[in-house]
């Protein structure tokens, strides 16, 4: 179960997980929540994986999610899996009530996978404080509580947020060598096209700086919008965002606002983006708050150098001035310091490019998680 249809970590992480298990051994469905824009679906359904959409499992508001109790009760009755397989904080929450409300139902297992704790969500501290409780009170309805980073783990400690049996780290991890990357050539023309036609004229420059991520708070985007104000004075960078989301309207004006119509680029959502990887000089990660991030592994593969802010998994995945850069977060005066320096030394560059590629295959290879996650069902 996840909460929403988008294509986010968590739908990530089941699409991997899911396309690599033995359907001989393993019968599987997707209950999906409603929110989102069903990009998620089209992946299930392309891969010929069952999915059942739940139309009260919403991200908002909270009388929907009462309702969502009972829709997933009544979908557990009837589909009697062996593992409740609950990915993201609100399908955390609301599945493992489901489990035992009104009565627990004893011959099934409850797995929580969380891509990072939302108490590190940006929000007031009411919000944070009321996720803390939320999540120690549900721990006890869960027989296993994945995390994918160090931090989260330590933090689930802290705050006692204890399962039935076991707290389990599980790093993400990719398939290095069946990314179907595009060539540097082809991925960087298709973009520049993507960003005049968005723009109405034609867009060139010596070096794209981008990254891939939804548009919300967590991601930091206008951290690197304001890192591109240093930028200004150069003809030589152009900054690519690849994504879409609620804040979209927000980073438009700021964009606006800051006079970066030439300089930063919003491309919309790109089926597969990961693909257009190689036409980035520099992949940035300027979040405020990640769990193991998806696109900085990606990013890696694709032997890009890689700026990302220190939270969560990044400096569980990044050694600094090894294999990538770390920044401290909401400082963009640092992360275009970090650019500039990578940018210009062709050295730098392509060491950090190479020595990242080398972590991703020696220590996040999807094959590894797989097999934790399999070893736990």
């Amino acid at each position: 179960m996840v909460t929403q249809s988008e294509t986010g970590g968590a739908q990530k992480f089941l699409s991997n997980l899911i396309s690599h298990l033995d359907r001989d051994i393993y019968e599987f469905m997707v209950a999906v929540g409603s929110s989102g824009n069903g990009d998620f679906l089209r992946i299930l359904k392309a891969k010929d994986i069952p999915y059942q959409t739940l139309k009260f499992l919403k991200r908002e508001p909270l009388q929907s999610n009462i309702r969502a109790i009972f829709e997933i009760r009544s979908l557990i009755k009837n589909y009697r899996p062996d593992v409740l397989f609950l990915n993201s904080s609100k399908a955390g929450f609301i599945g493992s009530l489901a489990s035992v409300f009104p009565t627990r139902i004893n011959a099934m297992k409850v797995v929580y996978r969380i891509g990072g704790w939302t108490f590190n969500d940006p929000w007031p501290k009411w919000k944070r404080w009321l996720w803390i409780i939320l999540e120690w009170l549900s721990a006890k309805w869960k027989d296993i509580i994945i995390v994918n980073n160090q931090h989260d783990l330590e933090q689930a400690k802290k705050l006692r947020i204890r399962p039935r049996v076991q707290t389990v780290l599980v790093h993400n991890g990719v398939e290095t060598y069946k990314l179907d990357l595009m060539s540097k050539e082809e991925a960087r023309e298709k973009l520049f096209e993507k960003a005049s036609k968005h723009s109405g004229r034609n867009i060139r420059a010596k070096n794209i700086v981008g990254t891939i991520a939804n548009f919300y708070p967590t991601k930091g985007l206008e951290y690197l919008i304001q890192a591109v104000d240093y930028f200004n004075n150069t003809d030589d960078s152009v900054f690519f965002i690849i994504g879409d989301g609620e804040l979209k309207p927000e980073l438009e004006n700021m964009i606006r606002e800051k006079g970066l119509e030439k300089k930063v680029f919003l491309l919309g959502q790109i089926p597969d983006a990961h693909r257009f990887l190689p036409a980035l000089d520099v992949f940035v990660l300027p979040s405020v708050k990640e769990g193991f991030p998806w696109a900085l592994i990606e990013a890696m593969s694709a032997k890009l150098p890689v700026i990302a802010t220190d939270v969560g998994a990044a400096p569980e995945i990044i050694d600094d001035y090894k294999n990538g850069l770390l920044v401290k977060p909401r400082n963009p005066a640092e992360l275009a310091d970090k650019i500039k320096e990578v940018l210009s030394n062709d050295r730098l560059k392509n060491e950090l490019g190479i020595q990242a590629h080398q972590t991703v295959l020696f220590k996040f290879e999807l094959d590894k998680m797989v097999k934790q996650i399999e070893d736990l069902l």
